[in-house]
Formats: C-alpha cells, structure tokens, sequence
C-alpha cells in the first residue's frame, strides 16, 4: 500500500497560496536536496483537480529539467468530480470518494508524493487518508492568501523529524493517525 505524503511551502502565518511570489529567495541547495530526496522516493504523485489544470499546461512541453521529466514521466492521480479524461500522459482521474483514493493508494507500491493542494490535503486528512505532511515553514508573513487548515476539524499530528535551512526555513515533518 502507497503512502501519501503532501508537502507544502508555508508562510509562518499558515499561507500556502502562490509560493512562487514569496518562497524562491529561500530556495538553496539544503532545500533542494530535501525535495530531490521525497522526489526520489516518489512512486506516484496526487493532486486535486485546480494544481493538475496548471501543471497539465506547464510541465508537457517544459524543459525544466529534471522536473519536467520527472512529472511528465510518473503515474499520476487526479480528485475531481468532474474530470474523466485527463489529457496529460500517465493520469488517472480519481472521483471524488474515499474508496477510489483508497484503491489508488493501494495499487502503489511506495510514497505518493504532493505538492501544494491544499483544499485535497484537508480532504485527505479528514478521511484519514494522508499519511504524512511536510512542511518548509518560512520566515516570512505573506498576510492574505489562502491558508493550509482553515475551517477544518482538530486532528493531532506527531513530528517525526526536523531540520533548519542556513535560510531560516523550518523543515518538518508529521505523521498523522492514518
């Protein structure tokens, strides 16, 4: 059975939206070596409907190596409700429901990594699906933005490890009750 792990870029006031405006300057080799390792471990890769319409625009005809062919290349899972043919290569369209992430979760033999989705995450977390969360907590305040947990029920997690960056970048990770 897969395990799903979804990491997240973070604002020390919990924004998770848009890291591309706010993260780049604290992204360094230390960083870097992290998220090649989760990449390495990776046997599939889950997002929710929004991340899989921007990345099926991005990566097919990127050359941003080797990113590029590394999300071109392994299988991938959709939630959606209302996407059923997904055209990017090595997708599957999960519906919405707890049993077909399940079947897709048991169907992979090692980490199913994410990225970002966080709308998915608290979907996931909620129906004890999730298994682990990394997150790169940044010195930094965004404001306004959409936020990792909002309105969400109380759920206990326990850290499992912790590093941080010569950037001041907190790197974490917690296991939940899955």
């Amino acid at each position: 059975m897969g395990k799903i792990i979804a990491s997240f870029f973070i604002s020390l006031d919990g924004v998770v939206e848009s890291p591309d405006e706010w993260h780049m300057e604290y992204f360094n080799d230390e960083m870097g070596s992290v998220v090649s390792s989760g990449m390495d471990t990776n046997k599939a890769f889950l997002m929710g409907r929004k991340l899989y319409e921007e990345w099926a625009g991005y990566w097919p005809d990127s050359t941003d190596e080797p990113f590029a062919t590394y999300f071109n290349s392994v299988p991938k899972g959709v939630i959606s409700g209302s996407l059923t043919n997904p055209t990017w290569q090595n997708t599957t369209a999960l519906p919405g429901d707890v049993d077909a992430v399940r079947r897709f979760k048991d169907g992979i033999d090692g980490d199913i990594g994410m990225a970002g989705s966080a709308t998915t995450v608290r979907w996931l977390l909620a129906n004890e699906l999730l298994d682990e969360l990394r997150l790169f907590v940044h010195p930094i305040v965004v404001g306004e933005g959409d936020r990792l947990f909002e309105d969400t029920a109380m759920h206990k997690l326990a850290l499992v490890d912790s590093s941080t960056f010569s950037t001041g970048v907190l790197n974490l990770l917690y296991r939940t009750n899955s």
